[in-house]
């Protein structure tokens, strides 16, 4: 009886089987799948600080608590790209008043500093590393900030799972082995960073637990003592007492009188999204006017990474980086033309310097009208619909090389972003902001918003811009818009270009030919930066989490409760 049936059992199967399997669904260029639920969502670097965000908005935190959990945990366990010694930037959108708000954290330079300063000590340019690198950190403050305006929970639940980690360890997971690895001759000359970051002389394992206890004490301080513990109490004490012992200029009134400022985002719309940056002192102004020169070509009829779609957009960035570097400071010293940059008919007079014919290896900064007036990156969203975008960063990997004895954190070297040029939008001055490059982003469009940042020194605005039209132009996915393969130009002249290999080799030959000169990089190179990104559909309440392949990360989801789920969600 069973051999009668086996073989119209079979055909059915067979018949069934393109059904059963998904067969079409499966092909798709991205790797992963997005998360989705309707609780909320941590993406960060680290799978230990997603978790750690999650399981802090499952205890009854918002969107703002689980990104400050999460990226406590990433100064224990990416000790080299963010921490507490390093700067921070946020986009918040409150689900309430349906509002965004931006929060500037990046630290100032000691008021000593000066072009007399730097030129008595032999500089002719800013030094790359070291005490005279070292702004005031604001990440501490700016998780002050947050905490008060926006979070439901205390800073000593929040920064427990960070201080759990860095007391009891953690093991070492991949990337951040390999900068770990990478890293490792820049802190050898350092005594104070090789004592933290080189237990018995070499670089953690991939898998060994690292330990970090003066990490904790500090983390400690502050969950205790809230923000003056940092600034007006033994942390700043420490850090001004290493720095006079190495020969720099920090003081105990630098830090206390260091404030984060709320800002207005600043926006372009792109075909029919609005998308969000922060406004100077950082790069995220380079990203909207990339987006207003890709607007007035059609990007989605020339095809998805084709030659002459990559062409506009590395044309575009030239361009908007260009204007950058020409225009962006610190706008409490310095005119900055923002409405200028990002107006429409500027950007018309800029794309018509784009040769679709040639690359241009030689490109000069425009003159807007006036008008009136290394990092890591997470976010977070929460079952109401309150979103975070933040980006934290020690700028190098270690940032200085420096660690203030008993702190267990490495201090930023943001300072080498100002630069020794008279006259110059960065040029460097006391209690001023650098240039930054870190920047969080979000876009929006009818009922959906999307918080997301993708890392990588100047590489992030041009991130940006690609991660946009990968939604907008070719209807991506936020998981496939993070994955999808990406180029960078982390040089401000020429036509060199670097270009990940899943870029066809035909496409990178016609680019060639239009006189690009292209670096080809892995399949997933660290050097276009990773990144995080959450969406929100209001119109069915539910939350999407992606995280992309070239980091560590994960985007993971809040823990349902215990207790059954109220009516609607699930």
């Amino acid at each position: 009886m069973l051999r009668r049936l086996l073989p119209p059992l079979a055909a059915v199967l067979m018949t069934l089987f393109p059904l059963l399997s998904g067969a079409p669904a499966q092909d798709r260029a991205q790797g992963r799948s997005m998360v989705l639920t309707r609780y909320g969502i941590v993406a960060a670097e680290s799978p230990l600080a997603a978790q750690a965000g999650a399981t802090v908005l499952a205890q009854g935190g918002d969107a703002v608590d689980a990104a400050i959990a999460a990226n406590a945990v990433m100064g224990v366990d990416e000790p080299m790209m963010n921490g507490m010694g390093g700067d921070l930037f946020a986009i918040v959108y409150d689900a309430r008043s349906r509002r965004l708000y931006g929060l500037n954290a990046s630290g100032w330079s000691p008021a000593a500093w000066s072009l007399d300063y730097f030129h008595r000590k032999g500089e002719r340019h800013m030094p790359a590393h070291g005490i005279d690198t070292v702004t005031v950190p604001g990440a501490v403050d700016g998780w002050a900030k947050l905490s008060a305006r926006f979070g439901r929970l205390p800073l000593a639940v929040l920064l427990a799972p960070a201080i759990r980690y860095a007391r009891e360890g953690f093991p070492v997971p991949e990337w951040t082995a390999a900068y770990w690895q990478v890293a490792a001759s820049d802190i050898r000359p350092s005594p104070s960073a090789a004592a933290v970051y080189l237990p018995g002389g070499e670089p953690p394992r991939l898998g060994q637990i690292f330990r970090n206890p003066d990490l904790a004490h500090s983390l400690e301080e502050v969950a205790g003592g809230g923000r003056d513990a940092y600034y007006q109490g033994p942390i700043a004490r420490a850090i001004v007492d290493f720095s006079q012992r190495q020969g720099g200029a920090l003081t105990l009134a630098d830090f206390t009188a260091y404030s984060a400022e709320w800002v207005e985002p600043i926006s372009a719309t792109y075909h029919g999204w609005t998308v969000f940056e922060l406004p100077p002192n950082g790069q995220g102004i380079a990203a909207l006017e990339m987006l207003n020169l890709m607007e007035r070509f059609p990007l989605a009829r020339y095809g998805h990474n084709s030659a002459d779609a990559l062409h506009v957009m590395i044309e575009a960035k030239k361009l908007a980086y260009a204007d950058l570097l020409r225009y962006v400071g610190d706008p409490r010293f310095s005119r900055i033309p923002v409405a200028g940059l990002l107006a429409k008919d500027y950007a018309r007079k800029r794309a018509a310097l784009i040769d679709m014919a040639r690359a241009n290896c030689d490109v000069s900064p425009g003159v807007p009208a006036p008008r009136p007036g290394d990092t890591t990156y997470l976010t977070a969203v929460d079952a109401q619909g309150n979103m975070v975008s933040l980006i934290q960063s020690n700028y190098s990997a270690f940032g200085s090389f420096l660690v203030a004895d008993g702190t267990g954190f490495a201090l930023q070297n943001r300072g080498a972003l100002f630069n020794l040029q008279p006259g110059a939008p960065d040029v460097v001055a006391g209690h001023k902001r650098p240039l930054h490059t870190i920047i969080p982003a979000f876009m929006e469009k009818g009922e959906t918003r999307i918080a997301f940042g993708i890392m990588g020194g100047f590489n992030q605005a041009q991130a940006h811009a690609q991660f946009v039209s990968n939604v907008v132009d070719f209807g991506m996915n936020i998981q496939a818009a993070l994955e999808a393969p990406r180029f960078t130009k982390l040089s401000f002249a020429g036509c060199d270009v670097d270009m990940e290999d899943r870029i066809p080799a035909a496409v990178r030959g016609a680019l060639s030919a239009r006189g690009h000169q292209i670096h080809v990089l892995g399949p997933y190179s660290s050097r276009v930066g990773g990144g995080q990104a959450t969406e929100r559909d209001f119109a069915t309440g539910v939350n999407f989490g992606a995280s992309d392949p070239r980091k560590d990360g994960e985007a993971i989801p809040e823990p349902p409760p215990a207790a059954a789920p109220a009516p609607g969600r699930q």
